[in-house]
């Protein structure tokens, strides 16, 4: 298979797309002209015109809102956010009408909605800018949220959100764009509701989504090397809906596991892996779940900061050991 970058994956998915349904349209800030703040819809006006590529003017409540109706009217929108952070301006629209008019409708009016931007930290863009929304959208029926790690996941999960009748928040760190991986060439789509065994094992569990997935895979390298402990990874890639049987097997079979999360470590991803964990897998522990987090402040932008304020491979690396009694917790 070909590889091709993050970035590259995600522009292939809605440019087959918008070739394959002439009702799917791209709209957001600086998109067309200035092909995206992170290239990601670069020559995309070119290709497609302004009519399906809009540069929008700088309110996102108000393209957010426009593009409800236009998916209520039969279109299939993809919002870019320019960075996930600005769609605090747009919340009323995304959790407040889009996810509930089908609901209202008795499902006679859908909202097939894709809204898209990167998500959380990592480069350097500070405190307002520099948030992981995975949990707060995950609050909401009717939403779908994902957040896909490897350029072959990034384009599948496009492909099915653009394909979904609901609207789908759709999180892509900003520091996975310039990533390469293989992706398959022609159509194909990654269903949303099941995760990914990024690695297998037997010793300990490492859970987590988005770029920490790396950060676990890089863990499970070291303690492979260092202490001979075979560690299992799962990218859980969608967070609604949200894949618990994937994760209920590995820790029947590794009886011990690390949730580990970018986002702060208050009701997070993390404490919802967690429960889940101590509801239905509780017997089969040999030993407490572990969570790793970000650290309890807003993001920094100095660099040696924000490389302070998220889960490090010492961190990751240190919670696996005490979940396997290695190290005094």
């Amino acid at each position: 298979m070909p590889e091709k970058t993050y970035r590259e994956a995600l522009r292939e998915a809605m440019s087959e797309e918008m070739e394959r349904d002439d009702s799917v349209v791209l709209m957001g800030e600086d998109i067309g002209v200035y092909g995206g703040t992170q290239l990601v819809t670069d020559g995309l006006l070119d290709r497609f015109g302004p009519n399906r590529v809009i540069d929008t003017p700088i309110s996102e409540d108000g393209f957010t809102g426009t593009a409800v109706g236009m998916a209520m009217m039969g279109m299939r929108p993809i919002v870019e956010m320019m960075t996930m952070n600005f769609s605090f301006l747009a919340v009323d629209q995304i959790v407040n009408h889009a996810p509930k008019v089908r609901y209202f409708s008795g499902g006679q009016v859908e909202v097939p909605l894709v809204i898209r931007g990167p998500n959380g930290g990592g480069v350097q863009l500070s405190a307002q800018h520099t948030h992981s929304l995975e949990s707060f959208y995950g609050q909401f029926p009717g939403l779908k949220v994902v957040a896909p790690v490897t350029p072959h996941d990034v384009k599948g999960m496009m492909l099915t959100a653009i394909r979904d009748p609901n609207p789908v928040v759709f999180l892509e760190a900003g520091a996975l764009y310039g990533t390469k991986g293989e992706v398959p060439e022609g159509d194909y789509t990654v269903l949303f509701g099941k995760a990914r065994i990024a690695r297998e094992g037997d010793d300990v569990t490492l859970i987590s989504y988005g770029r920490q997935v790396n950060l676990c895979l890089q863990v499970a390298d070291k303690l492979n090397d260092e202490d001979d402990i075979k560690a299992e990874v799962i990218d859980l890639r969608s967070l609604r809906p949200f894949d618990e049987e994937t994760i209920i097997e590995s820790v029947k079979k590794t009886h011990r596991a690390v949730a580990v999360q970018e986002q702060w470590r208050y009701f997070g991803v993390a404490s919802e892996v967690t429960a889940i964990i101590q509801d239905k897998a509780f017997d089969y522990l040999d030993a407490p779940v572990k969570r790793v987090s970000g650290a309890e402040v807003p993001g920094p932008y100095a660099r040696n900061l924000e490389l302070a304020a998220f889960p490090s491979e010492e961190q990751v690396a240190e919670a696996a050991r005490q979940v396997l009694y290695l190290e005094v917790v």
